[in-house]
């Protein structure tokens, strides 16, 4: 199996009841990107078409790259929460574990709060990609389209419900409102 397809599997794994939404969403925003990708693919050399090939091509090769990087956001997402699950399991005897543990907590927590958001913001870019191809692409792949549409949003509802429950744990003020604002702005782009 190839280590892009790790976290995909794992969502879909019955015995894995650590991998979720995080990754889910990030794979959601994949499959929006690839999608939006074909659509502008499908849309070169058509007769008809309102927008030069380039214009096309170049929303492909974007949405292309696009869907690796939030396939490996997946494979992120899935790796930031056992980093997580890692620092709850450190010990807690004395005050000194106590505190090393609370330190590794957040630290973990800040890490599985920002890549959700990373993928958040690339699941944005993906519904921005599909929008610019309403109306504008090869009608045959209109249903594709429509698809890449729902997937996208899906995907950044996903991650930023994730982040969004992330940051309730967080205790560094500075670093909960940072987080929040890249919330908002990105719940604006729904």
């Amino acid at each position: 199996m190839t280590p892009s397809l790790l976290a995909f599997t794992r969502v879909l794994d019955p015995t894995d009841n650590v991998t979720g939404g995080g990754a889910a969403s990030a794979v959601a925003g994949s499959m929006a990107a690839a999608l939006v990708g074909m659509v502008a693919r499908v849309s070169v050399g058509k007769k008809n078409m309102p927008e030069p090939d380039a214009f096309y091509q170049a929303i492909d090769a974007e949405a292309q790259s696009l869907s690796t990087t939030l396939l490996e956001g997946s494979n992120a997402d899935s790796a930031a929460f056992d980093r997580v699950m890692d620092a709850y399991r450190l010990p807690k005897a004395t005050d000194e574990e106590k505190a090393a543990r609370t330190v590794a907590i957040q630290h973990a927590i800040t890490g599985a709060t920002e890549t959700p958001l990373h993928n958040a913001e690339g699941c944005a870019r993906a519904l921005e990609l599909a929008a610019q191809l309403v109306g504008r692409s090869n009608t045959n792949a209109a249903s594709d389209l429509e698809c890449a549409l729902f997937l996208a949003t899906a995907g950044l509802k996903g991650a930023l419900s994730n982040a969004e429950i992330n940051i309730g744990s967080l205790k560094d003020e500075s670093v909960v409102a940072a987080f929040t604002k890249r919330v908002e702005d990105l719940r604006a782009k729904l």
